[in-house]
């Protein structure tokens, strides 16, 4: 299974602010939304960086309640790890735990086209390995 299955039933919308937006504005969107992480993206949809729970979180117990007037730009993690949808499932979960990372963004040929969380990715591995579980009991079933 690919990460192509999980984004043909998730869809390929990615929730994105600028890099001038505020962590107060990114928090209120990250709430409103019920998601972990936001992508920034310039004007022109290049993406920037990543921000967040974790790097809002950071900031808080290092900045205190100034974190609410820092930028996005300011938090974001810069280094973003992406995946294509030819990538395996279990090559995203290991990518993303060896990484310690949530959320990664989908990239086919420099475009942005979906981003997936690992609770995605458990979710697709569950389901598949439920049907190998299915498709051996039928096959056993079979042959006895």
């Amino acid at each position: 299974m690919t990460i192509a299955a999980i984004l043909k039933q998730k869809g390929g919308f990615v929730a994105s602010v600028p890099p001038t937006a505020t962590i107060a504005e990114v928090t209120k969107i990250l709430s409103e939304r019920r998601i972990g992480a936001l992508l920034v993206q310039d004007a022109v949809d290049q993406v920037l960086g990543i921000i967040s729970e974790r790097d809002i979180v950071h900031s808080l117990a290092t900045n205190g309640a100034r974190t609410l007037e820092m930028t996005a730009g300011q938090l974001m993690t810069r280094a973003v790890k992406t995946a294509t949808p030819r990538t395996p499932v279990t090559e995203a979960m290991s990518m993303m735990s060896i990484g310690r990372f949530r959320h990664l963004p989908v990239v086919d040929h420099g475009k942005l086209v979906g981003m997936i969380s690992i609770g995605d990715v458990v979710k697709a591995r569950i389901m598949q390995q439920e049907h190998e579980v299915d498709s051996l009991k039928a096959y056993v079933a079979g042959a006895a």
